[in-house]
């Protein structure tokens, strides 16, 4: 079967390549080993999402009578948490294949290999094998968590897969990676009751992000008895009957803790294996396929996108590659991805947001800038709310009021970042947001007031 677009994977970035090469004419057809919709909607973002609302609504009953409601908080019952989180992604799973089928692109499930660049061999469950040809192709086979080569097999250590899974709540767990996978798994746990210990090898947890915002979190997460261990590593993880010992190396002294159960979080490595990418030349390191900002691989009708590609590991930065790559295809004209354009979330308690520069990255490019804080313990609807703790950072060009970076912290701040997305994208300066009216009271006067500070205009500080 030949076909003008071929794309392995149908996580966020596979499926909307597919459709989208689909609308513009292209003969498509979509590879996919386990289910429709890839890690992310089966096993990432939208259920880990299911899970921490589940805890937010546990923190809201548990602090009612401030809002002036008195209640009681019942039993939490895990399984029914796990099994919403399961129907929600089941639902989007169903909502991936009628898409796909509405556009008319082929389905094949199976583990996909190479034998040319222009032909692909399928093996199935059954270990049936099928071969099909394309002009293009697109690798979006996502990725899997990094393994510690130290740690045990045990049905007592987790990835994000058994996390979401669980059938109890453990008394004292171990989330080792202080990335976004692991303060979520954090935040949840240690809301639904756990003894969380949190462990970092860099100096900071949630390590990419400003270290206002970084440094704000760690804050909240020892206020709610979370333990952090930064500059730590871990050493070893050896079970003793219903408990396992964790050695963990500081910079001083080795510590043993005991837990009974962990999560690790230490990192994304692309699925190349089995690509057979090697036999074709396209090039990879450290575990990604090595692209341009175009998505093209060194071979010419080969892309890659998604987290097998490079980070940012982020959802919505594979779903605009995949549009990118279907429209090239097609023949249309495409813009470059501009990583400082793509705006991270992390839905922790309290949610994190940014885009852009960081303050010590804008200070290593040697950039002369101007920073605009304001805290949400200023503005009315935050208060009215309950989501007093946070804040928006803004830092901003001082010559030509251009918005570097902008880091957010505070309950509902995810929903937020997308103004400052739009703001690069659509090259808007400071001026421009101080001249525009924010609607009142919303949180997102916190905005406008943040980019009043950075030139000693705010009003409500």
């Amino acid at each position: 079967m030949n076909f003008d677009l071929v794309i392995i994977g149908s996580g966020p970035g596979g499926y909307v390549a597919a459709i989208r090469g689909a609308q513009l004419g292209l003969k498509v057809a979509i590879i996919e080993k386990e289910a429709l919709g890839g890690i992310c909607l089966n096993w990432g973002c939208i259920p880990t999402k299911s899970f921490l609302r589940s805890a937010e609504v546990l923190k809201i009953i548990k602090g009612s009578e401030k809002y002036g409601i008195k209640s009681q908080v019942g039993d939490v019952d895990i399984s029914e948490i796990v099994k919403r989180s399961r129907l929600i992604a089941k639902k989007l799973s169903s909502g991936v294949e009628y898409l796909l089928k509405k556009n008319k692109v082929e389905i094949f499930f199976g583990v996909a290999s190479f034998k040319t660049s222009n032909s692909i061999t399928i093996k199935s469950k059954n270990n049936g094998f099928r071969e099909i040809s394309s002009k293009n192709v697109c690798i979006a086979s996502g990725g899997r968590p990094r393994n510690i080569s130290s740690i045990p097999d045990s049905s007592n250590i987790w990835f994000y897969k058994e996390a979401l899974q669980v059938d109890k709540i453990p008394k004292k767990l171990l989330v080792v990676g202080s990335g976004a996978i692991g303060v979520e798994f954090a935040s949840f746990f240690a809301q639904m009751g756990s003894e969380v210990s949190l462990l970092e090898a860099k100096p900071s947890i949630l390590p990419n992000e400003d270290l206002d915002v970084s440094n704000f979190v760690e804050k909240q997460f020892l206020n709610r008895g979370i333990k952090i261990y930064k500059n730590h590593s871990l050493l070893s993880l050896k079970e003793k009957r219903d408990l396992f010992d964790a050695e963990l190396k500081g910079n001083e002294k080795i510590l043993n803790l005991a837990f009974d159960k962990a999560i690790l979080a230490a990192g994304i490595v692309g699925n190349i294996e089995n690509l057979n990418l090697e036999g074709i030349n396209v090039k990879c390191s450290n575990g990604s396929i090595l692209v341009d900002e175009y998505c093209k691989t060194n071979v010419d009708n080969i892309y890659a996108i998604g987290d097998v590609a490079s980070p940012p590991w982020l959802a919505h930065k594979a779903s605009h590659e995949g549009i990118s790559v279907a429209e090239q295809v097609a023949g249309l004209n495409t813009h470059p991805i501009k990583k400082d354009r793509i705006p991270a979330c992390t839905y922790c308690d309290p949610e994190v947001a940014s885009i852009g520069l960081t303050e010590k990255e804008a200070i290593g490019k040697g950039l002369e800038f101007k920073v605009g804080m304001f805290p949400f313990s200023a503005n009315g609807k935050a208060l009215a709310m309950g989501y007093e703790n946070g804040f928006i950072k803004t830092i901003i060009h001082k010559e030509t009021g251009e918005f570097l970076g902008v880091h957010m912290v505070g309950m509902g701040v995810t929903e937020l970042i997308h103004n400052y997305a739009l703001a690069k994208e659509a090259e808007i300066i400071q001026e421009n947001i101080e001249n525009t009216i924010f609607p009142h009271p919303t949180l997102s006067e916190a905005i406008h007031e943040s980019v009043l500070k950075a030139s000693d205009r705010e009003i409500h500080i």
